[in-house]
């Protein structure tokens, strides 16, 4: 952008806007130019353009000839800045149809280059709705501006972040009258709707609903307050999928912040619709056992927004997990731990969020019964249970707060089928547990039991060795490890929140020892 005061040489006309690049949830602010010069007719776009930008000139010419701009003898030169950044994208069509049209000298006002465009062009001059404006939108803000040009199809989306002072525009024409120009507008219809992808709606339960399972009721309460993983082996028909799919209605609803985190992943992936205003409710993932890495991770381009990502401040359920494939359940690993995917790529890195809590189900051995009370013979050897086992590894189950054996539901439990207690009453203690924490992480950068440092949570209480006696025990003798030790420290503060006591006492520390170990 040239210094105030100062003026274009005499004959060379440069039209600027400003546009994003995105690149996952992040992005860069990109300033456009574009040059009117003696040559040969024809658009040349420069800066690291992808094909879908460099694709942009010819559905330019297409929609400034159909509104009768004068661009047939005209050579355009139009400059993508930085151009160290890769622009990926129909988004730019938008910022460089009014550079453009400001070098025509078709639009009067001065300030395109301080408002940020996002959205396609159409050969008839109609803006196209786009993905991602909810994260270019927000790139923006960050950086200063506070004035958008968006298209009236993701006008509803753009208005999700009220701080921002956006226009919708329907049309190439209507956005030069708006900019001070005069075109006619054709008398056609707006764009509204996207090609989004179908959302899978999630099949939810009510706990009241689930039979007997006691102590894996009690366990996805405790996991529900703390924000545990949860892993929960038992007999086909038992009851995991149906507790995982309780999960959603028993946790609280997302905050404003956290709910705009989730409207900004759904948007990069274009499935956001913000017509009914934010969704405060947890997502809920539950891929299919074929699931690859790279569906789980993401990135196979830029801009793409694995199934981790998708679960970010909600629920990820791997049932029949001893099914999934090494390399997928490895790939757990490391975002259960830093609550983010790091993607390396032949094009880049990039950084998503997937703060996921993770819910396993799987049976016992391959056959589904092999053990005790599930009332069937197993057909397993021991070295196939071994090996079944052993799919799930010891690093991955050392992430894993809570580690359930469920059995097989008995006939008088199905008689008493009736009196258990609604998501609704489960979900009351749950929320009094969080404020516990909400308050007493007030001054943190965590929020929940299961994201704070062991250390910190020994140095708050003050624990004393009596009651760390059976932690110390299994620590010694190899039954869990150092990560395992802190884990069931955090399990047993979220058990004192439930009961409404200050902190873990010996009674909490066993008992969240005996729901990660199942011995007591």
């Amino acid at each position: 952008m040239r210094e105030p005061g100062t003026a274009e040489p005499k004959g060379h006309i440069i039209g600027r806007a400003c546009a994003v690049a995105l690149w996952g949830l992040s992005g860069k602010i990109v300033s456009i130019e574009a040059s009117i010069s003696a040559g040969l007719p024809g658009i040349d776009i420069v800066g690291l353009p992808d094909t879908s930008v460099s694709e942009s000139r010819k559905r330019l010419r297409a929609a400034l000839a159909f509104l009768g701009a004068p661009v047939a003898t005209q050579h355009l030169t139009i400059n993508l800045t930085p151009g160290t950044v890769p622009k990926i994208g129909t988004g730019f069509d938008l910022g460089i149809a009014v550079a453009v049209l400001k070098a025509l000298d078709l639009i009067s006002s001065e300030d395109t280059g301080s408002i940020i465009h996002c959205g396609e062009i159409g050969l008839d001059g109609r803006i196209r709705p786009v993905t991602g404006i909810l994260p270019a939108l927000h790139t923006g803000m960050q950086a200063g501006f506070d004035r958008f040009v968006v298209p009236i199809g993701n006008a509803s989306e753009a208005s999700l972040l009220g701080r921002a002072r956006t226009l919708p525009v329907a049309s190439l024409a209507e956005l030069v009258n708006a900019y001070g120009g005069s075109m006619a507008v054709p008398p056609l219809p707006a764009v509204i709707d996207m090609d989004r992808p179908v959302p899978v709606t999630p099949e939810l339960h009510d706990l009241a609903e689930v039979q007997g399972q006691a102590e894996g009721r009690f366990g996805l309460e405790v996991a529900a307050a703390g924000g545990h993983n949860l892993l929960m082996r038992g007999t086909p028909g038992a009851g995991k999928t149906l507790l995982a799919q309780c999960l959603p209605g028993i946790l609280p609803a997302l905050n404003d912040d956290e709910a705009v985190e989730v409207a900004t992943v759904r948007s990069l992936r274009g499935e956001l619709d913000g017509s009914e205003g934010l969704d405060h409710r947890p997502p809920f993932e539950a891929p299919h056992h074929r699931s690859t890495a790279s569906a789980l991770i993401g990135g196979r381009r830029p801009g793409t927004v694995g199934i981790l990502s998708r679960a970010h401040r909600g629920v990820l359920f791997i049932d029949e997990a001893p099914e999934f494939s090494r390399d997928v359940l490895e790939a757990l690993r490391q975002p259960m731990e830093s609550r983010r995917v790091h993607i390396h790529r032949a094009w880049g890195s990039m950084v998503l969020p997937a703060a996921f809590q993770l819910i396993m189900a799987a049976n016992p051995c391959p056959c589904g019964v092999g053990m005790a009370g599930a009332g069937a013979d197993c057909r397993c050897t021991p070295l196939d249970k071994r090996r079944y086992r052993n799919r799930l590894s010891g690093p991955l189950l050392d992430r894993v707060d809570l580690q359930l054996e469920l059995f097989p539901v008995s006939p008088a439990d199905i008689r008493l089928g009736g009196g258990q207690e609604t998501s609704a009453v489960v979900a009351a203690r749950v929320l009094e547990a969080r404020r516990r924490q909400t308050e007493r992480f007030a001054d943190c950068s965590w929020h929940l039991n299961a994201e704070a440092p062991g250390t910190w949570l020994r140095d708050h209480f003050g624990l004393s060795p009596a009651a760390l006696t059976d932690l110390d025990r299994a620590l010694d003798t190899g039954r869990i490890t150092m990560r395992g030790y802190d884990r069931v420290l955090r399990v047993a503060t979220t058990l004192a929140d439930l009961d409404g006591k200050p902190g873990p006492d010996h009674d909490a520390m066993r008992m969240a020892l005996a729901l990660r170990t199942q011995e007591s």
